[in-house]
């Protein structure tokens, strides 16, 4: 997904601007980088970081890096920030959010203009790159920031510094959010409102969905108004699993949304024969305490997430390497699995090899039953708004998956995912049955899934369920990956 922070101050804002973008790690996976305005341009640095996390990566830049005003950026994406030469003079930007038309929108600006793109590998170019291209259209910053996100098919919030201040712009549908915050020597943006507590600023307000706001060290002035809440879309993923549990979104925060999850899944289940209720760490074990807390059943951790050497959440893109180290961050407390029942609580099930692992490794390690609660309905749509998921085919699912096998489309749902294609396509009426609750379709799904995963049960949160839990106007939030609805 990604995340953002800037920071427009009277003094040195280096530091802000390292732990502010550091505070949004768990975001993105791939590359951080960071930008600061001195008083002879812009100085940047950008690092991967796969294997290290962003501190041990910037440690030497900000030791030489000074001045008023910056952005940073974790990017599960392209490198970013960039910095721009244009007709509207230099600017830096950073950028989240997803382009589903890219090449279309490259092959105008190129025809229409004769721009030319830096191409990496395998001639890809870098989305935010594509965004400063296409802002350079507009006939100011401002009518060009508006024209990117009315052209982007996906989303786009973004942050773009100047040498007189730094614009925040959230996407039009709000599906990211965009929080400004305050102290006594200027102000910042973050995409996660706990980003800047520790740094010594205050929470101000959220921007509203298309809100474009410039923001000085002194004030902050909308020069766009946001688009009407109706017209919202946030991404529901914020509460369930992306957002950190401290953060707040649109009024709410996600720990207290977790626990409320959690309490609605044990009063659907009532009486459970288990031991006890746990959560995959990190981002099912608020649901699991939520749970633990209504049912009155014990909470307890019989794995324990490794964070010496796994601080974040590093997953590679090969799915083998990716199971691999999604069991090496786990360590088993044998004296609370063995011959033990659980109740085992997971934000999602995406592709479920992960969770079929984390189950295998209980049951090897002596635990009895282990009955599976997912914190969300099941994943129906790859997202295409945000990139949930790692996902190039809805077919690495495993709930399509699933129905391509009910439906006796071919290969089984254990079949190697990358080996499966779209070629035959699922009647929507069809998918809209499977991910309707109260039908028969959806219950041979979840049964398929159960067996194939090797759970002793399983349950998903429903829809309704879960929208009511993030007490948000469910008109205003983002279920497409759910019900294929935007």
């Amino acid at each position: 997904m990604g995340g953002v922070f800037g920071v427009v101050s009277k003094s040195d804002c280096v530091m802000d601007i390292f732990f502010g973008t550091d505070y949004h790690s768990h975001l993105g996976t791939k590359r951080g980088g960071m930008c600061i305005l001195e008083k002879d341009g812009f100085n940047r640095a950008i690092h991967n970081i796969e294997n290290n996390p962003f501190r041990s990566k910037f440690e030497p830049e900000i030791e030489t890096m000074e001045g008023h005003a910056g952005i940073g950026a974790i990017s599960d994406g392209d490198p970013q920030p960039l910095t721009v030469r244009s007709t509207h003079g230099n600017f830096a930007l950073t950028t989240v959010g997803r382009i589903n038309n890219k090449q279309a929108l490259v092959d105008e600006i190129i025809h229409r203009t004769g721009a030319q793109f830096m191409t990496m590998s395998k001639g890809n170019i870098n989305n935010t790159e594509l965004v400063a291209a296409l802002i350079s259209t507009g006939k100011d910053l401002v009518d060009g920031i508006k024209i990117a996100q009315d052209k982007i098919d996906g989303s786009c919030t973004m942050l773009v510094l100047t040498e007189d201040g730094m614009y925040a712009a959230r996407d039009k549908h709000g599906r990211t959010p965009l929080i400004i915050g305050r102290n006594e020597h200027g102000k910042c943006a973050a995409s996660e409102s706990f980003a800047f507590i520790n740094i010594g600023y205050e929470f101000e307000r959220e921007l509203g969905p298309g809100e474009i706001t410039f923001i000085t060290a002194e004030d902050d002035k909308i020069v766009v108004e946001p688009q009407p809440r109706e017209n919202m879309r946030v991404c529901t993923f914020l509460w369930s699993y992306f957002g950190y549990t401290p953060s707040i979104y649109e009024g709410k925060n996600v720990e207290v949304m977790r626990n409320r999850n959690g309490a609605s899944m044990a009063r659907q289940d009532g009486k459970m024969n288990v031991d006890y209720v746990a959560g995959v760490p990190d981002s099912g074990v608020a649901h699991a305490l939520g749970y633990a807390s209504e049912s009155k059943i014990p909470y307890a951790r019989p794995l324990i997430k490794y964070t010496p050497t796994w601080p974040r959440s590093f997953m590679p893109q090969n799915q083998k390497a990716r199971n691999v180290i999604a069991k090496m961050k786990l360590i088993p407390v044998f004296k609370l699995i063995k011959d033990k029942k659980f109740v085992l609580v997971d934000d999602s099930i995406v592709r479920g090899t992960q969770l079929s692992e984390t189950v295998k490794y209980l049951t090897d390690n002596g635990a009895d039953e282990i009955h599976v609660r997912s914190a969300c309905p099941p994943i129906m749509y790859g997202c295409k708004y945000l990139n949930f998921s790692r996902s190039v085919s809805d077919m690495e699912l495993i709930s399509r998956r699933c129905i391509r096998e009910l439906e006796g489309l071919g290969e089984s749902a254990d079949a190697n995912p990358d080996n499966l294609g779209d070629s035959v396509e699922i009647a929507p009426e069809v998918l809209a049955e499977y991910a309707d609750s109260t039908t028969e379709r959806y219950q041979n799904m979840v049964n398929l899934m159960r067996e194939k995963l090797g759970f002793d049960s399983l349950k998903f949160q429903t829809l309704e369920e879960l929208l009511g839990a993030t007490q948000v106007e469910p008109c205003t939030l983002c279920t497409y990956c759910w019900n294929g609805k935007e």
